[in-house]
């Protein structure tokens, strides 16, 4: 990791527009809660519901695509890369550099305000906060590199990410049993299951699939972007 480049992402990503959409999304979620707080609705299987259709299943994937593009894709946009790649730095660190702040960023505006969400409507009933909160941390960490990597594969990574939210991860990966397995949000919930006690819940995804498979894309989301960042230093194309 790059202390520099990791400096120049964080000034970049907090002080353009997206700092708005990063810090609004989580708002609108945590204003949701409240709101369910004052008017009595307040029981588990509301939280849950909340947790798994809102937060998972909207911001969550939102926020990554947000934090996973923005840390890249506008320099690849504007042409500001190449004078970063023509440091002495591995392309490899540069790109891992870059999870780690997007990763991070998901960690800040993604897992933290599902807890205080869910903690507002259910305070820790049923370990429901702390499952939909472990489950936002680790799927924010696989979105930061899977939309890290349409940052540096394409120029249109918003819109192929927004597709790929709504379409894959909210209709097909939510309504398609066969499908539920390759859906990052699956796997979310999953991990939040083996947290949470709740009648109210019961993931579609194994464990034992879902940490490993979430771990894989990960890793080799990591790795592809890694080559094509080394594939852009030598032939200084799109």
């Amino acid at each position: 990791m790059n202390t520099v480049v990791a400096d120049i992402t964080y000034r970049a990503m907090l002080g353009r527009k997206r700092i708005l959409l990063l810090v609004l999304l989580p708002l609108a979620l945590i204003g949701v809660a409240g709101l369910l707080r004052l008017i009595g609705g307040s029981s588990e299987d509301t939280a849950v519901t909340l947790m798994k259709t809102f937060a998972i299943g909207t911001i969550l994937p939102l926020l990554g695509l947000i934090a996973g593009t923005g840390v890249i894709a506008p320099e690849i946009e504007d042409g500001t890369i190449m004078h970063l790649l023509s440091k002495p730095i591995s392309r490899p660190v540069i790109t891992f550099t870059k999870f780690v702040v997007a990763a991070s960023l998901m960690a800040v505006f993604a897992a933290v305000p599902t807890f205080i969400a869910a903690f507002l409507v259910v305070r820790t009933e049923s370990g429901v906060a702390y499952g939909f909160a472990l489950g936002a941390l680790f799927a924010g960490v696989a979105y930061a590199a899977v939309f890290l990597l349409l940052g540096v594969v394409t120029r249109h990574a918003v819109t192929v990410g927004v597709i790929y939210a709504l379409v894959w991860e909210g209709l097909v990966g939510g309504y398609v049993p066969g499908a539920r397995k390759f859906s990052i949000q699956q796997w979310a919930q999953s991990i939040a299951d083996q947290v949470s006690s709740s009648a109210f819940f019961k993931a579609d995804v194994p464990i034992g699939f879902a940490v490993p498979a979430m771990v894989i894309v990960t890793v080799v989301a990591l790795l592809i972007a890694g080559q094509r960042l080394r594939g852009l230093s030598l032939t200084g194309d799109e």
